[in-house]
């Protein structure tokens, strides 16, 4: 039997709610899979650490789990603590170090839920959205001169580089490639920003010529948000900068029907560092401890954790749960439509791995 170290980090707001529901459901698919076992460690990591310490996670913290077989990621974010302390503070202080370049999105209707768009189905809207992960308009670079003074200069300076941008796009070619219509989107703003985004199309025709299989083409990035909108057909898989794909996918999110389904996994592709899986949702402190918060996009993620893993038959087996559901329509949570509480929709999901609502 293959048995995994998972390190569980709740962080912040409904974080601790759907790692909770996340880590219940994997316990009752590992006992009814018989084939794996997990070992899960949760860290007290976030906001409250930091009242009590001064930083998000200890200084030591990414040595702790260095050695894990996966990260299992809540949310990161308090309305009494700066955006900026918290994101990097935790999230990012273990993204970019552990070299997770490659953010991995997929957007798709789930069965029985419907998006804000009229008339567009599952098979009209199934997207994954490739995000740059480790650099660019995120690498942290710049800074802030004369403070409190009417001259006060803030600069945040987009880094790209020559590997960064290639290893991202053969990743996405790579994605591309694996799904049937075998097509590549790039993102960019080349047309105003003159150097790395002019980097990144030029890295792209060197690229797409090792994948003669794979069809291609450029979009700039708010045109992008209009065929979202508009033409979702006409979409498959998707490249983009950090920043660009960051605000993409939320709006990828939002057009399946909320964000409290969408999943993330920020990859280690190498794994020479531990992966780590995350629903997109955020802290949202305005639902915590109301116990109506959706768990989806947890257990999606840890669908996205158990194929990473080597377990596909388990990641199948949860994502039909998932599946099964949302389809029957009877127990949804609130942003899709229901009344069901996060405890409702965790025995509901967990009850479909066993087959009792089958």
């Amino acid at each position: 039997m293959k048995e995994y170290t998972i390190a569980a980090i709740p962080g912040d707001g409904i974080g601790t709610e759907v790692i909770n529901a996340g880590v219940e459901v994997l316990k009752v698919l590992e006992k009814h899979d018989g084939g794996f076992k997990l070992h899960v460690k949760k860290y007290d990591w976030g906001s409250d650490y930091y009242r009590k310490h001064g930083i998000m996670m200890p200084e030591d913290g990414r040595d702790q789990i260095k050695d894990v077989d996966a990260i299992y990621f809540g949310s990161a974010g308090d309305p009494e603590v700066p955006d900026h302390i918290t994101l990097w503070g935790l999230r990012l202080n273990i993204c970019q170090p552990f070299d997770q370049y490659a953010n991995v999105r997929p957007a798709r209707l789930l069965p029985g839920i419907e998006g804000p768009l009229k008339g567009v189905t599952a098979c009209d809207l199934d997207w994954v959205i490739i995000r740059e992960n480790s650099e660019g308009e995120y690498a942290g670079t710049g800074g802030r001169v004369h403070r409190d003074l009417p001259e006060e200069v803030g600069m945040d300076v987009a880094v790209f580089t020559r590997v960064g941008v290639e290893r991202i796009q053969r990743f996405a070619m790579d994605m591309a490639r694996s799904r049937p219509r075998k097509h590549l989107t790039l993102v960019t703003k080349s047309n105003a920003q003159r150097h790395g985004m002019v980097m990144w199309d030029d890295v792209f025709e060197r690229v797409k010529a090792d994948y003669p299989d794979v069809t291609t083409d450029k979009m700039l990035v708010d045109a992008m948000t209009t065929r979202m909108v508009l033409d979702p057909k006409s979409i498959d898989t998707v490249v983009a900068t950090n920043l660009h794909a960051d605000v993409l996918s939320d709006l990828a999110a939002a057009l399946t029907g909320s964000l409290g389904i969408a999943p993330t996994a920020n990859l280690n592709p190498e794994r020479t560092f531990p992966s780590m899986f995350e629903p997109i949702h955020g802290s949202a402190f305005d639902i915590m401890g109301q116990g109506i918060s959706n768990p989806i996009g947890s257990l999606w993620s840890a669908v996205m954790m158990l194929e990473h893993l080597g377990e596909p038959r388990a990641a199948r087996k949860l994502m039909v749960a998932i599946e099964h559901v949302t389809a029957a329509g009877d127990v949804l949570s609130k942003d899709l439509g229901g009344n069901a509480t996060t405890k409702e929709v965790t025995e509901a999901i967990c009850k479909a791995i066993c087959g009792e609502n089958a």
